[in-house]
């Protein structure tokens, strides 16, 4: 099989009713020559059965990378999904997480060499995204403003990375105080970067264990992209039942070594 262009990973667990959704997004890309490696941190059959059906009905070749239920265990699979990836360059999202149709396009074209990119996301009540369709995906229902108006989505700045287009959105993106980190739901790199720091601390559970992988790039010497308002997805609405304060306290703890001995590398990555 031809090597693609582009390895999108999606992490899931047990979210099937979300995950097709996602899947089905991915079918609307304007740019086709991608793969999608799911990143499955333990999910039961009936994610496994989704794949399987979604494999046949879908225009991208999926590859479904699974490992035992341990826990929130996040990073080690993402460790092997990016072992399992066939391109040299690689953008992660998340199963909650439905691409306009212009998202891997929009990745496609500002990879840069030296760089990675910082994308956003549009979040959902759980009202809306229960209410979302196949068919409003496919006619991209969802990422219009009016559409969603018509549901209950209040008028607020935000807004702005449904609209903006063009010079608009590269302005929005310059001019935006958030950081330009690595962010799961939405983000890209080169594969030989993320490997050149081993990949995610395998000892980081829920809380900004992404945006560590992102600091020890920086400390490579890689450089971030802001495509906030360029790169979109929206985000569906889910409990956190993982988020606890030790785990965002031991995350926190890494972050702030990582940052003060300005580590590149992790012991507690892809190689151990």
């Amino acid at each position: 099989m031809e090597k693609p262009k582009i390895s999108v990973i999606v992490s899931t667990y047990n979210s099937e009713e979300w995950l097709e959704k996602v899947l089905w997004g991915f079918n609307q890309q304007t740019f086709k020559n991608f793969e999608v490696v799911i990143a499955d941190d333990g999910s039961g059959e009936a994610t496994k059965n989704l794949i399987l059906e979604m494999s046949k009905k879908v225009d991208y070749h999926i590859i479904h990378v699974w490992q035992e239920d341990e826990g929130f265990q996040k990073s080690k699979i993402l460790n092997k999904s990016v072992l399992a990836c066939r391109s040299e360059y690689i953008i992660m999202t998340d199963g909650d997480c439905i691409p306009r149709k212009d998202f891997v396009h929009v990745h496609y074209l500002n990879k840069a060499k030296g760089y990675f990119i910082s994308g956003g996301y549009y979040m959902l009540p759980m009202n809306i995204s229960k209410l979302i369709t196949l068919e409003d995906i496919e006619k991209q229902r969802c990422f219009n403003l009016n559409w969603l108006k018509e549901k209950g989505i209040p008028k607020t700045f935000k807004n702005n990375k449904l609209t903006a287009r063009g010079i608009i959105s590269k302005l929005l993106n310059w001019i935006t105080p958030t950081n330009a980190s690595w962010n799961g739901h939405n983000s890209s790199g080169w594969k030989k970067d993320i490997l050149n720091v081993n990949g995610f601390d395998e000892r980081m559970q829920y809380g900004g264990q992404d945006r560590e992988l992102g600091e020890r790039l920086f400390n490579f010497g890689i450089k971030s992209k802001q495509l906030r308002y360029s790169a979109v997805c929206v985000h569906l609405d889910h409990k956190r039942g993982y988020k606890t304060p030790e785990s965002i306290a031991k995350n926190q703890q890494i972050r702030k070594e990582t940052k003060q001995e300005k580590r590149v590398w992790t012991y507690y990555g892809i190689t151990k």
